[in-house]
């Protein structure tokens, strides 16, 4: 009743101010027709007061409104303070700093004390990135191979404790999207502990991949994500011709070694090898190899990728980190348009079809390598199994700085992938005249030496007793493909021991095995392809290479002539006579490969 008085009081003290409005009007008002108005409003007013439930409302909203200014001016203060005392970061989950601090998280004390998680097999490129389950290790049952791992829950903040600063850390998943970030709230007022969380973040995660390379691919909104994580391939397992593979890694840590000599030249820091030659020659695993000894990332560069164009390739090589290897595989295919690499493009031929998807032009290429945009500090990758079909534009210095072949296996290169197929695993890898040097001086008692795969009964064979085990095989109990009375079998199992072989021993083999191969005929990946069938018998696979040689060699003509194949004949088994002399192998210092260097750096 106090509200109705009040508006009573304002609608009586407006009515003598209204009178004398309309008597200062110019033009006379009919005095029934102000009087009435006046009463009307009046009356209106009355009316609505006299209902209580409009009273009602008019109080909640003046009410209302006060404590919603009050609490907009509390978030506000509570807003500034907490800016002022709490650092907030957040990391998205298509960003590699999430993969870090998920690493960090699961390194925590803290961490083993939350309640509440959310049970996940995704690795985020680590085998063991966040709190594997206890024992899970140990079983091997069931169709599944992967990891289970606790990871934080999107539905809780968990609290922790770094060098006496409270932390809160929470996982928000955007609305309507498959992408989540990572919320970190940092009491502190300094962003000392910040950098001091992202520098043992970092470190944590590269410690983790010590022996591993990722490998980052391209997805369909033209931005790089991690596909996988390799492990490191030695250097040493590469079969090249002597000082290839010196030349390539000496070259490209010379390379990251000196920014400075470029700055200060204006020369752009950027460096290209051009790896081409026949296919399975090795190119892709010197790449791989050389990446792990440099201990940089791999960024796949798929050119023939679906809708990849000019701007988009000139997106990806200026998104591309300062420290990496940016691959091209299959260069010459990226203008080749088909699903056959071979086929040509008659003039006039209207069954011709464009498979091709890519819009990519070589004018965007070059400018992607070296245009403006191009990104300094990376080493650049290109193979190509067709040399002479590029443009010698994009061979040219600064582009491709130095082109190496990769021919097929030779005597050298067949040997060494002999002798370091049937190495023990975990040998020394030493010169192999400093292996026959050192067995003689310990006998031919194979004492202290084995293959790696345990014993067996021809572990003490003297050299006379070799050619005999060789022999011996080529009964009709033999496991060979190629023996007489048995049908060719593809593959062989790897369940039986491997006979115990000194050094003297498997050098003398992969002489017998290098002396059998012709030279420059053969591929890298064809022989170890071979070998891989004969895992544990090596002294078959020195047996057998005159059947497989001649099998390959008629595979050859089939496909030079594209006549449909013939079943293979029976071959007997060829006599290999191990007494005899070895081949000279080359010397390890100057590379036999074709290596055209555009231009080196002097210190």
């Amino acid at each position: 009743m106090a509200l109705q008085e009040v508006l009573s009081t304002l609608v009586s003290s407006t009515e003598p101010m209204t009178n004398a409005t309309f008597k200062s009007s110019e033009g006379p008002s009919p005095a029934p027709r102000h009087g009435a108005s006046q009463s009307d409003l009046k009356s209106l007013l009355l009316t609505l007061l006299s209902f209580s439930a409009l009273q009602d409302w008019i109080k909640l909203i003046i009410i209302g409104g006060f404590f919603e200014a009050s609490r907009r001016v509390a978030m506000s203060l509570y807003s500034q303070l907490v800016n002022a005392f709490f650092i907030t970061v957040s990391f998205e989950e298509d960003d590699p700093s999430y993969d870090w601090m998920m690493v960090w998280l699961s390194k925590q004390k803290t961490w083993n004390k939350a309640r509440q998680y959310q049970v996940s097999t995704k690795s985020f490129g680590l085998d063991n990135l966040a709190i594997a389950i206890p024992g899970d290790d140990d079983e091997h049952t069931g169709s599944s191979n992967r990891k289970l791992a606790y990871l934080p829950s999107t539905s809780s903040s968990y609290s922790l404790w770094y060098k006496r600063h409270w932390i809160t850390v929470s996982r928000q998943r955007t609305v309507g999207s498959f992408t989540e970030s990572l919320v970190l709230s940092i009491f502190a007022r300094s962003h000392t502990v910040l950098n001091e969380i992202l520098r043992d973040a970092k470190q944590q995660y590269t410690s983790s991949q010590e022996h591993k390379i990722s490998i980052y691919i391209c997805d369909k909104s033209n931005s790089w994500r991690l596909a996988a994580t390799r492990p490191k391939r030695p250097l040493h397992s590469i079969v090249l011709e002597p000082g290839v593979k010196e030349l390539l890694v000496d070259d490209a840590r010379d390379f990251l070694d000196n920014k400075s000599w470029y700055v200060d030249r204006g020369i752009p820091f950027r460096r290209g090898y051009l790896l081409y030659g026949a296919p399975g020659s090795g190119k892709t695993s010197t790449i791989h190899s050389i990446a792990g000894e440099l201990g940089l990332d791999v960024y796949i560069i798929s050119l023939s990728r679906a809708g990849l164009d000019d701007s988009s390739l000139n997106e990806l090589v200026s998104d591309l980190p300062e420290r990496c290897i940016a691959l091209m595989e299959d260069i010459d295919a990226a203008f080749h348009h088909g699903i056959n690499r071979e086929a040509k493009t008659n003039v006039g031929d209207t069954d011709s079809r464009d498979f091709s998807t890519s819009r990519l032009s070589l004018s965007g290429l070059l400018n992607a390598l070296d245009g403006v945009g191009a990104q300094e500090g990376r080493i650049l990758y290109a193979t190509t199994n067709k040399y002479l079909n590029l443009d010698p534009a994009l061979c040219r210095p600064g582009r491709m700085d130095i082109h190496v072949e990769f021919r097929l296996a030779s005597k050298f290169q067949t040997y060494e992938l002999f002798r370091r197929f049937y190495l023990p695993s975990g040998a020394e890898d030493v010169d192999s005249n400093d292996e026959e040097e050192d067995e003689d001086e310990k006998g031919s008692d194979g004492e202290g030496s084995d293959s790696g795969y345990g014993e067996s009964l021809d572990g003490n064979a003297n050299d006379s007793e070799m050619s005999l085990l060789i022999m011996s095989s080529s009964g009709p109990t033999s496991t060979s493909p190629f023996a007489q009375g048995r049908p060719p079998v593809t593959g062989s199992a790897h369940c039986q021991r491997a006979p115990k072989l000194s050094r003297r021993r498997l050098a003398k083999l992969a002489h017998s095995f290098a002396d059998a191969i012709p030279e420059r005929e053969f591929s890298m990946a064809a022989l170890q392809g071979y070998l891989m069938g004969y895992k544990i018998r090596p002294f078959e696979a020195v047996r057998d290479i005159p059947g497989w040689l001649e099998a390959e060699k008629e595979k050859q003509k089939i496909h030079q002539r594209g006549a449909a194949p013939k079943p293979l004949a029976r071959l007997a088994p060829a006599y290999l006579d191990t007494k005899s002399e070895p081949y000279q192998l080359p010397t390890p210092l100057t590379p036999t490969s074709p290596v055209r260097l555009d231009h080196c750096i002097d210190g």
